[in-house]
């Protein structure tokens, strides 16, 4: 599992100081950034030539609310992988260890030319299969 932390701004929060519930999806996509980071890739995964990574699908379950100045721990696992696409799980925790929201999404690789589906490359599956964990 791939740990991060974010730390919850004032400008995250609605009024009442909670995080405002599309902006977990920021906190994970960044944590996502971190986790694309550390395979330490040849190439601009984010740039390149060749292809881009959409999200096909994201999800969020609220447990508990997040609030302003609190640190959250993200931790990632990939629980499906495909030659072509796979989908991250983010467990966001508070300070207490408390799961507050579990967020998934499902990314697919395609040509960037194009748009046809395309296998991933061999340095990015490796990366994330060190990552995968399958649910029972």
């Amino acid at each position: 599992m791939f740990t991060t932390k974010k730390k919850i701004n004032f400008f995250d929060c609605d009024p009442a100081g909670i995080l405002f519930f599309g902006r977990i999806f920021e906190l994970c996509h960044s944590a996502y950034e971190d986790l694309i980071a550390s395979f330490n890739l040849k190439e601009d995964y984010w740039n390149n030539n060749e292809y881009v990574v959409p999200i096909l699908n994201s999800e969020a379950h609220y447990h508990k609310p997040m609030k302003y100045g609190e640190i959250i721990s993200i931790e990632i696992k990939v629980s499906k992988l495909k030659s072509s696409s796979f989908e991250l799980e983010y467990m966001c925790k508070n300070e207490s260890g408390e799961e507050c929201t579990v967020v998934r999404t499902v990314h697919v690789f395609v040509e960037r030319a194009t748009w046809k589906k395309q296998p991933m490359k061999e340095e990015i599956q490796n990366g994330l299969a060190k990552y995968f964990y399958q649910s029972e």
